[in-house]
């Protein structure tokens, strides 16, 4: 019996560099599947196509959706789920996999944009994510937060680009009092660039790293393993 289909679903971008972005972490984790299932990519917003549009191409295969999220909120928990059971009920066969984190492989990402960045002794770092009113997304952030600070030994504080709180030029004003003197430096969580990357980086920190997966490069290997271990782990 053959593999099943990969479906990779991304938030979606009106972002062309994001779009690209994301593009090459698909071709990389369908070049590293290459022998081994195929690899389609679609969206949960923004762009297409859509998930229904996907699962209805893919109706005669059977498919593991692995949502290219770095936590498990709305899209994921709602969205993503009512998909998948709507579809199931038409007689597709689709599994949904797990978000992309919390994940120590993501730490080291995290960490490697830090040293990209310059992160120096005395540097106290806050890390930027997109945000969730799903407080389980909220929580996986926290998390992300809490092994980062004990991977690079600076406290990292948390903040929120959208939908939950503190916002992230809130903590990175409160930082900034808590550590006087100290030089704060935004830790970006986002997968690609775009209109969150923007804000992040007007944010106030003194520096502002890059995106997981950055323009113009190749997705890196640690997003790959983590998208294929999804994979692999739902079947």
């Amino acid at each position: 019996m053959a593999a099943p289909t990969l479906l990779a679903i991304s938030h979606g971008t009106s972002s062309p560099v994001g779009a690209g972005a994301v593009a090459t972490l698909a071709d990389a984790v369908a070049a590293r599947l290459e022998h081994e299932a195929p690899v389609h990519a679609g969206f949960v917003d923004v762009q297409q196509p859509d998930v229904p549009t996907c699962l209805d191409a893919l109706r005669e295969e059977r498919t593991v959706i692995v949502p290219l999220l770095l936590s498990a909120g709305f899209h994921v928990h709602v969205d993503l789920r009512e998909d998948v059971d709507k579809a199931r009920a038409e007689g597709i066969d689709v599994t949904l996999g797990g978000a992309l984190g919390p994940d120590p492989r993501l730490v080291d990402l995290l960490e490697h944009r830090l040293t990209e960045a310059g992160l120096a002794d005395g540097d106290v770092v806050v890390l930027a994510a997109a945000g969730s009113s799903d407080a389980r997304a909220v929580a996986d952030c926290e998390r992300t937060g809490e092994l980062l600070a004990a991977r690079t030994g600076h406290p990292v504080s948390v903040g929120y680009i959208a939908n939950a709180t503190p916002r992230v030029p809130d903590v990175v004003t409160s930082v900034r009092a808590e550590h006087p003197g100290a030089r704060v430096v935004t830790a970006s969580y986002l997968l690609a660039p775009g209109y969150f990357q923007a804000l992040a980086e007007r944010a106030g920190g003194d520096v502002t790293t890059g995106p997981l997966l950055l323009p113009g490069a190749e997705a890196p290997d640690e997003l790959v393993d983590v998208v294929v271990e999804r994979y692999r782990a739902a079947l």
